[in-house]
C-alpha cells in the first residue's frame, strides 16, 4: 500500500488491521522478502499482510515492478493499493495539521505544492501499475474504509469486538459503556431467603430472574436494539462497544441477564463476546 502523503494511508492501514491483516508501516522495500518470509515461518504463518510504503523512506523510490516480479515468481499473490488525492485537498490536510510534507524541504522553494509534485513524479510509475486506485479527495473517513473494505475484506463480515458488563447502580455506571440496560424493574432475588447468598450465573437464580414477566420480552427487544447499534457501528467503522447491565448490586438479575444476553449474542458470527461481572461479590 503506498501513494500521496495526506491521502489517507493511515486510515487505510487501520481499516487492514480491523479486517485480520498483519501491518507493517513504513517498510523499506528491500526488507519486503525478509518481512514476508517471517510472515511466511511463524506460527501460524500470517495469511494477510499488508506492507505500507512512502516517501517518509529515503529508499522508497517509486519502484515497485521488481517487487511484484519477486513475489509472483515465488506464487505470493499480491496487490498494490494506491491511495492519491486533489492537490488543493491535500495542502488543505497539511495546513490543518500543521504539518509539513516530507519532501517539502527538498525543493527551492520549500513549498507544501512543490513537496505534492515532487512526491507525485516519484510515484507516477508505482501509480501506473496499481491494482487498485482511490481517490480520497471527496471520501469521508468512513466512506475510504468502505472502499477498502470492499477491496480487501475478501466475503468476510468485520467482526465487532462485544463486551457485556453486568454491573450494580449502588457503585456507579461504568464509565466506558456504550448502551447501559436497567433490570431493576424485575424482582430482586435479594429478598428470597433461599436466593440471597448465590449469584445470577447459578441455575436457581438464573432460572427466578429469567422466568419474570416481562424478562425474556425485554431480553428480546433489547438484542433487536443492540443489533441495530452494531449495524450502525459497522457503517461507522467503530469496532467495538460495551453494554452495561445494571441492577442494585450487580449480583442477581444484572449477572442474569448478562450471562443470557451474552449467549444470544455468540451465536452470531461477526461478533466476539466477552462477559465481565463487574461488582459480583463485591458486597
Amino acid at each position: 500500500m503506498t501513494g500521496l502523503s495526506g491521502a489517507g494511508l493511515r486510515t487505510a492501514a487501520k481499516v487492514l488491521e480491523d479486517l485480520g491483516w498483519y501491518v507493517a508501516d513504513n517498510l523499506p522495500p528491500e526488507l519486503i522478502s525478509k518481512m514476508i518470509d517471517v510472515a511466511l515461518e511463524s506460527e501460524p504463518p500470517l495469511e494477510r499482510l499488508a506492507l505500507v510504503m512512502d516517501v517518509r523512506s529515503r529508499l522508497f523510490t517509486g519502484d515497485l515492478g521488481w517487487v511484484v516480479r519477486e513475489l509472483n515468481s515465488r506464487g505470493i499473490r499480491n496487490r498494490v493499493l494506491f491511495l492519491e488525492a486533489a492537490d488543493a485537498v491535500l495542502i488543505q490536510r497539511f495546513e490543518s495539521n500543521r504539518r509539513s510534507h516530507p519532501l517539502q524541504n527538498d525543493g527551492q522553494d520549500g513549498t507544501l505544492s512543490e513537496g505534492i509534485h515532487a512526491e507525485r513524479a516519484r510515484l507516477a510509475e508505482v501509480k501506473s501499475v496499481a491494482d487498485v486506485v482511490v481517490d480520497t479527495t471527496s471520501l469521508s473517513v468512513h466512506q475510504l474504509r468502505r472502499r477498502v473494505e470492499a477491496s480487501f475484506g475478501g466475503t468476510d463480515i468485520a467482526v465487532i469486538g462485544v463486551t457485556v458488563q453486568s454491573f450494580g447502580f449502588k457503585y456507579g455506571l461504568p464509565i466506558d459503556s456504550d448502551l447501559v440496560c436497567d433490570v431493576r424493574f424485575l424482582p430482586n432475588p435479594h429478598w428470597v431467603p433461599e436466593l440471597r447468598e448465590h449469584t445470577g450465573k447459578e441455575p436457581a437464580v438464573r432460572d427466578y430472574v429469567l422466568g419474570q414477566d416481562g424478562a425474556q420480552d425485554y431480553l428480546q427487544t433489547f438484542r433487536h436494539l443492540l443489533q441495530l447499534t452494531v449495524d450502525g457501528y459497522r457503517r461507522e467503522g467503530k469496532s467495538y462497544m460495551t453494554v452495561a447491565v445494571g441492577c442494585t448490586g450487580g449480583k442477581h438479575r444484572s449477572v442474569a441477564m448478562t450471562e443470557a444476553l451474552a449467549d444470544m449474542l455468540a451465536r452470531e458470527n461477526d461478533l466476539s463476546v466477552r462477559v465481565l461481572h463487574r461488582d459480583a461479590g463485591r458486597e
